[in-house]
């Protein structure tokens, strides 16, 4: 084959080859039957008819070999570091998995355990094969567990544990680890237990030494058994079934469930088969007592809270080598059956180190899109240590590509060739920073993920706020799934994307009130249409839901029509336009001038604050700094006793207009007020970077012409809030929000989501440069006057493409037909860049 570049759909097909551990072959075949695949690349689709298994055959070996050669020395792939969000509440994913893969395989300990493992000692209940990362609330997936013997006491079945509550072991200190698409843990019981995974199946290792190998403890040799529980990690299940074959040793089952931030239940399947070992003995177990006989086990749902352990064994004579034994658990919401088709499928032949491989390369190429220069040109006195800052940057960057996660194909719910993602947790925080993140560095996968938020539309009647494992979740505030469609049409996510019906689902949100709006829609479409705002005492017979957060869902619902707005007025529907672009103003019917503020009996000297407003429209009263970290933070979650802000106080939320900060600038006392009143919420403590409504303050800066303020903020807050400990983000990672904002954030181009708008900031690295992946062209942003101790924060001038260039951000142009914007750095605020009317991001009202 002859060397080229390949084209953004050749390399779409090698990223699937790589994610769905297929053979040319088989792909090919996928894709010529029009397996979700065909729609989106109909020159694929010709290739692979006219000489298919050559010309993939070819391509693969010669991306293989660009990437090899691309990854002589250390690699961003060396600085992820999988396990930083693990401790205090982060409760990343630490475990294998593919990018955006469904299959995610870990360790599952007692405490803390959102995320499945936790770095905190706490001692291991299982290893399970479907996680959800960086979630805040209950736990969720984890579903039919492995747990592992070496042997049993007395070598007796019933001398093993079953129950999860009581079986827990201790892990070895200093025996985790984890890199992209592997992990690894020791167990007190003398378990080794190493972990990859495709897309669809997880394959665990199992190495027994020490103890293990041969003591009285378990009298004997080592004689491994192996479980599989019918359970999941919050105990929701409903009922099961499982089976387990004595000639082959295969085990499969099924099991329905709850989501864990959401409505329904939802049924899941495995296919679980075992290699490296002679099969001594099978059965099931139920309660505290397994045994031969039966085969099969089935449950329903009973009294039992939490549900009864059950579930079936395998026993082995002496492991072969007395070592070693894999485990391969294949995963389906269709059927065991086609649970059993992903794992022979994907993992054929139980080959670890293949499948390592395999989900190594798949992270490098994800990952290769970015390049960053981290050398230290001027040798600072006091520099600080650039590896850090590495592994801060690219395991930001591997969290925000671990959800949501691709389940197409594994759909039960509605026929469909269009592609289908879950895990959205929730949109509400992801739309702030992942979508923009993906849309940046992955615009395949965003293009994916819209098709499914328009699919899902298409088949559910509505787009969603939030969903996890095929079921509807909570809404936290306004629909926002409007600002990731919006945001992804802006900047470009166009091909193969049906707009039409994505517009469509875009209306519906803004008119019609659905019959439960605590899970899709809006509600208070009748006061909001006729009163301008949300009544915190609102009449509202038209649908039902939680009647609180009335000023977080103002200002939202505000922002939700200003984003519908852009898109109308792109589509050239001018009625459209000037309607949304109007009710985007009702935040404004929220703000009482008057209202002051006071922090422990002290005057902030602040005066005009968003405040609650009833159907008379008088006010109401909420303490503005009331669900801040300052005052009673836990008491605005969604609940019935929930108050009139959601995740943050009228401090906060009085800053949220994000498109039209002109307008917010005069009424909170022009720019110099502004200035001050934003760092007031920085520094008083009134600010938590932890959530997610934290991160735009940050660069707000930017609209009062001062962007050298933001540069300051965010070298606060990175790297005093984001290290590179297992507890090194500063709140839960919610699906990789805090990832993407510390990588976007490092890169120096956050956006103002939902706008073609990127505030500029000095990289945290001299240069910094993003291949787009459909046009092919490379945008790099370069430091002049860099310095490791980063003393020179601050933008002096610019120049885009050799051209004199003051304003204060960028377009999403930039990123498709690439260039190069040069900063010249200092040690002081500059009086003119930046700084000019015309030099600050746009507002509505000054279009």
């Amino acid at each position: 084959m002859q060397s080229r570049r390949a084209t953004w759909m050749e390399r779409y097909l090698y990223d699937v080859l790589l994610w769905k551990g297929l053979g040319p072959g088989i792909l090919a075949q996928e894709l010529v039957q029009g397996h979700g695949y065909s729609t989106l690349f109909p020159r694929l689709v010709v290739n692979l008819c006219v000489g298919a298994i050559d010309w993939a055959t070819e391509l693969v070996s010669s991306l293989k070999q660009s990437s090899a050669a691309s990854q002589a020395g250390e690699t961003a792939y060396d600085f992820v570091d999988p396990l930083i969000g693990t401790r205090n509440g982060g409760h990343v994913f630490a475990g294998a998995t593919l990018p955006f893969g469904m299959a995610k395989a870990v360790a599952d300990v007692t405490e803390d355990n959102q995320g499945g493992y936790a770095s905190n000692g706490s001692p291991v209940t299982g290893f399970s094969h479907m996680h959800d990362s960086g979630t805040g609330g209950a736990s969720s997936l984890a579903n039919f567990p492995i747990f592992v013997y070496p042997g049993c006491e007395d070598n007796d079945i019933n001398g093993c544990v079953f129950p999860k509550t009581q079986r827990s072991v201790g892990v070895v200190e200093g025996s985790v680890s984890a890199r992209p698409g592997y992990f690894t843990i020791g167990l007190e019981s003398g378990v080794k237990a190493e972990m990859t995974a495709s897309n669809h199946t997880a394959l665990y290792k199992f190495t027994f030494f020490g103890n293990a190998t041969g003591d009285a403890t378990f009298n004997g040799p080592s004689n491994p058994l192996l479980f599989i529980d019918l359970t999941d990690l919050p105990n929701t299940r409903k009922n099961g079934s499982a089976s387990i074959d004595p000639d082959t040793g295969r085990m499969m089952g099924t099991g329905t469930f709850n989501p864990s931030f959401g409505i329904g239940t939802y049924t899941l399947h495995f296919c679980a088969d075992f290699k490296g070992g002679s099969i001594r003995d099978t059965g099931v177990f139920i309660n505290t007592r397994g045994g031969s006989e039966p085969k099969n086990i089935t449950l329903t749902e009973d009294n039992n809270s939490p549900p009864i352990p059950a579930g079936t064994y395998i026993w082995f004579e002496e492991a072969d080598g007395g070592t070693e034994l894999l485990a391969r658990v294949g995963l389906s919401f269709i059927s065991s059956e086609k649970a059993c088709k992903n794992a022979e499928t994907e993992i054929p032949d139980l080959d670890f180190e293949d499948t390592l491989t395999t989900a190594e390369q798949a992270w490098k190429e994800k990952l290769g899109v970015i390049e960053i220069d981290a050398s230290n040109p001027s040798n600072s006195t006091g520099a600080v240590d650039m590896d850090d800052l590495q592994t801060i940057f690219w395991s930001g960057v591997y969290r925000a590509m671990i959800s949501p996660q691709d389940y197409t194909g594994e759909n039960p719910l509605w026929e469909s060739d269009e592609p289908y993602y879950d895990s959205y947790y929730c949109i509400w925080d992801s739309f702030r920073s992942i979508h923009p993140f993906i849309t940046l560095v992955d615009p395949y996968s965003q293009t994916l993920m819209i098709r499914s938020l328009i699919d899902i539309y298409r088949h559910e009647g509505w787009l969603p706020d939030c969903r996890m494992s095929l079921s509807k979740g909570w809404t936290q505030g306004g629909s926002n799934a409007d600002i990731v469609l919006v945001d992804s049409y802006l900047k470009n996510i166009t091909q193969d994307v049906d707009w039409d019906t994505g517009y469509e689902a875009l209306i519906k949100d803004a008119e019609v009130e659905p019959p439960v709006w605590d899970y899709e829609g809006r509600g208070g479409l009748y006061s909001w249409k006729n009163l301008g705002y949300i009544p915190a005492d609102d009449f509202d017979p038209y649908g039902n839901g939680l009647f609180t957060r009335s000023i977080s869902r103002t200002v939202e619902y505000a922002y939700n029509d200003f984003c519908i707005a852009e898109m109308a007025e792109r589509l050239g529907k001018e009625e459209d336009y000037e309607k949304y672009a109007e009710r985007s103003g009702n935040w404004a019917n929220l703000y009482n001038a008057d209202q002051t503020s006071s922090i422990n009996g002290v005057d902030t000297n602040f005066t005009g604050f968003l405040q609650p407003k009833y159907l008379n429209a008088t006010f109401g009263f909420q303490d503005p700094n009331f669900c801040s970290p300052l005052n009673n933070f836990d008491s605005c979650y969604l609940n019935p006793n929930g108050h009139e802000t959601y995740e943050g106080s009228s401090w906060l939320y009085t800053f949220f207009v994000p498109h039209d900060h002109a307008t917010l600038i005069t009424a909170l006392g022009g720019p110099d007020t502004f200035v001050s009143r934003l760092d007031f919420l920085h520094e008083s403590g009134l600010l938590y970077v932890g959530d997610e409504q934290g991160f735009l303050p940050i660069f707000q800066y930017h609209y009062a012409g001062r962007p050298a303020k933001s540069a300051e903020r965010v070298h606060y807050y990175i790297p005093s809030q984001f290290n590179t400990t297992t507890a090194g983000i500063p709140g839960n990672d919610d699906s990789g929000a805090m990832g993407s904002f510390v990588a976007l954030a490092m890169l120096g181009i956050f956006p103002n989501p939902g706008q073609d708008i990127y505030f500029i900031t000095p990289p945290f690295f001299p240069s910094v440069s993003i291949t787009n992946g459909m046009t092919g062209k490379t945008a790099t942003i370069k430091n002049v006057g860099f310095d490791a101790s980063y003393q020179n924060i601050y933008i002096q001038s610019a120049t885009l493409n050799g051209e004199k260039y003051t304003k204060s951000y960028l377009t999403h142009d930039f990123f498709l037909n690439g260039g190069t914007l040069e900063l010249t750095l200092g040690s002081k605020e500059s009086t003119t860049w930046g700084t000019g009317e015309d030099d600050v991001p746009p507002s509505l009202s000054t279009k």
